[in-house]
This record gives C-alpha cells, structure tokens and sequence, in this order.
C-alpha cells in the first residue's frame, strides 16, 4: 500500500466567512488533524474573526495552524494571505481593518495598490479555483507579475482542482502559466466543509446569500461536493507529488501563533526615566497621602506593598497606569465615573481613584482580581455618566488612535 503523501492546506473557509463556509473552524481543524495533514489555513474572507476557535481547537489537538484570510480585489482578482510570523500578522490585520472600514457593514474593499508594496511577514497565493477565474479562465497574467513582484520569494500560484472534466488540461496550463510568471505552483482545496456531507448545507448558504431557491441557483452551485478536507491518499491521485510537498514547505515558513499575543499598553504615559513600575508606585503612594491624611494604616500599607509586587511580577503596570489616565481624565472635567466589580477588592486602585472601596474599613481579597494562577490580565470596569461618556470615548481616540 502506498504511503499517503504530507499536506498542509492553506486555503480554507469557515462558517465565519458568512453564508459561504458550511463548517465551524474548530470541526474543520479536528478534521484535519484526524486527516493526518501536517498545518491547516483558516482563510476566511476579509476577516479573523474564525482562527479564535481555530487557535483553542489546534491546540487540544497539536496541529499546526496557519492565520490568514482570503481578499476579494476591487476588479476581482482574489489573493489569500498567510501571516508567516508576529509582524507579519500585525499587517495583516491593519490590512483588513482598512479594507472594512472603507465599505458598509458587512463588505470590504481592497484594491490592487493595496498589495502592491507587498506585506512583510506574509505569504501570498493566488487561487485558481472556480470562484477565482470565469469559466475555463486562466488567472490574469498581469495580476500574477503583481503578486510576484510584491512578494518576492513568498508567493505562489495556488492550483485548485476538484474533479473537473478538464483538470488534466487545466493543470498543464498553470504550469506553463507558472513558469512564465516566475511563480511555484502548490496544491490547495478551496475548502469550504470539513467533510462532504456538508454539501447540501453549502448549496443552501449559497442560495440564502443570492437570495434565490437552491433550485434557482444554478452554477452558483459548486458542480460537485469535493470542496471539503480530503484524504491525503486521494490528494495524491489528483495532484502531483510536487504540488502536495510545496504547501509543506509553505507552511513550515508560517510560525506565527495567537499564543504569542500579549495586551500592548502605551508608553508615553510614564515619564522619561522612569520604568512603569516606578510612576505606578508614585502615583500609589501620592493618592494614598490624600486618601489617609492621617497616615496610611498598617493594614492598608500591607495590601499596598503586597499588590505592588504581585503587579510587578506580573507585569501588569501599564494596565493600571492606562485606566488611571482614563479616570484621571474623567474627574478632571467633572465626569461622573466609579470602578467596580473585582477591581473594588484593589487598594491600589482605591489609591488611583478609581474605585471607592475604603480597604481599612473592609476584608479584601486581592487575588480575586489578580492572581498568578489566572494567568491573565485584570478586568477594571469604569462605568461614566451617560451624558458625557461621548467626551471619555473621543479622549481614547484623540490619545491612543
């Protein structure tokens, strides 16, 4: 019996490509875990929103899983993708983020000179599919130089065949189509269902989406149910060698994963010479002199000191120094704001002004806003008046974009 060949595939849709992808991310990541592939693409269109479940699904799971999306270009040229490491992603982001605000609700718009400088970090194919091309077109020559051009080294024209009568003749065509653009070839799926029995609930997205009966819909319809995750050994009867071993090789350059992100604070709001663990002491130590004119009691210096160091080794400096500069913002211009929730269990937030719980009047448990063992950032909820909450959201805009 023959070994199954490796496969990563590095174009595929979810159910958060909205009435296109028949299959939720994490059902498309355990099926292709089970499939023995080596990296799974979640691509969807314009958006990111569907490698969250992707990320916590390929982790039970140990697949790797490659972040990316699928672009429809103002003239119709399709284009995905591949974040291949930490900035590369961030691009990709700012690039959708663009694209969506630039349309209505629910649309984007990405045009040619959005991809022509390239995308540092990224890889790029172009998708030779049925939605890619009209009828027996090839992909335009002009936008593959493009590509190739604007990714050089990192792009590919991506060879999408799905049993058609014409794949043999069609596949000889992208290659020559290949070579003359100076673009490898590799294999992908168009993926839009983790198995086939999916099929019937595409067709039926696809009509809800044109607004038409399922009957109506025609070639809309994809002609055939083989746009799901299939089996490596069947991969191989379809494509050869060559084209399943370069989409390895494409996904052993994409090492980036969501486990590398972390909360990003600013930095402008600690001043020069200082580390932020310094200023958040400062302004601690400043608003418990007005809070206990006194002296600050035993009990609630503990907590301080206690607090403080945890935040530190933990990190979480700038969060506190960022909600400060909201509240302080707030209360400077009259604007009725209070913390609550856990953060009231927080002497150093009671120092900032944020919350107003007196701990020497109270029994207060820290760690049930921060603890080493959540392992995450605090959640401080400021609530502000309704009419002046328009005044604190534009600050936030003016001051950190």
């Amino acid at each position: 019996m023959a070994v199954a060949p490796d496969y990563a595939e590095l174009h595929c849709l979810s159910n958060f490509s909205f009435l296109t992808g028949a299959s939720h991310p994490e059902e498309l990541v355990l099926a292709a875990a089970k499939l023995g592939y080596r990296a799974l693409a979640v691509t969807d269109q314009c958006t990111l929103a569907g490698v969250v479940r992707a990320h916590e699904a390929a982790k039970e799971c140990g697949l790797h899983l490659i972040v990316g999306t699928e672009l429809v270009l103002e003239d119709g040229a399709r284009l995905v993708l591949l974040a291949r490491d930490r900035d590369g992603y961030g691009r990709l982001s700012r690039l959708v983020t663009r694209a969506r605000r630039r349309a209505r609700k629910g649309r984007y718009r990405v045009t040619r000179e959005d991809v022509a400088g390239g995308l540092a970090g990224c890889l790029a194919l172009v998708p030779t599919g049925w939605r890619a091309v009209v009828g027996d077109a090839l992909p335009d020559a002009d936008f593959l130089r493009l590509v190739g051009d604007a990714f050089p080294g990192d792009a590919w024209l991506a060879v999408e065949l799905h049993l058609g009568p014409d794949d043999p003749a069609r596949l000889a065509a992208l290659e020559a189509l290949g070579r003359a653009a100076g673009l490898p070839l590799l294999a992908t799926g168009d993926v839009h269902m983790h198995a086939r029995g999916r099929r019937a609930l595409q067709d039926t997205l696809t009509a809800i989406r044109l607004g038409v009966p399922v009957a109506q819909a025609g070639h809309a319809l994809f002609a055939n149910g083989e746009r799901h995750l299939r089996a490596r050994a069947r991969l191989a009867r379809i494509y050869p060698q060559a084209l399943l071993d370069e989409t390895v090789a494409a996904a052993h350059r994409c090492t980036f994963s969501l486990s590398e992100l972390r909360y990003e604070y600013p930095r402008e709001l600690v001043p020069a010479g200082l580390t932020p663990s310094e200023h958040l002491r400062r302004l601690t130590e400043a608003g418990a002199a007005r809070r206990f004119p006194g002296g600050v009691p035993g009990k609630v210096r503990e907590m301080i000191e206690h607090e403080l160091a945890l935040v530190a080794e933990l990190g979480y400096e700038p969060y506190f120094l960022t909600v400060h500069d909201v509240v302080r913002f707030a209360r400077e211009r009259g604007i009725l704001c209070q913390g609550r929730g856990s953060a009231a269990n927080s002497a150093v937030c009671f120092c900032l002004g944020i919350t107003e719980v007196d701990p020497a009047r109270m029994s207060m448990l820290f760690e049930r806003f921060v603890s080493k063992e959540r392992n995450e950032p605090p959640d401080i909820d400021v609530d502000f008046e309704h009419e002046r909450r328009e005044e604190v959201i534009q600050y936030l805009y003016e001051k950190y974009g």
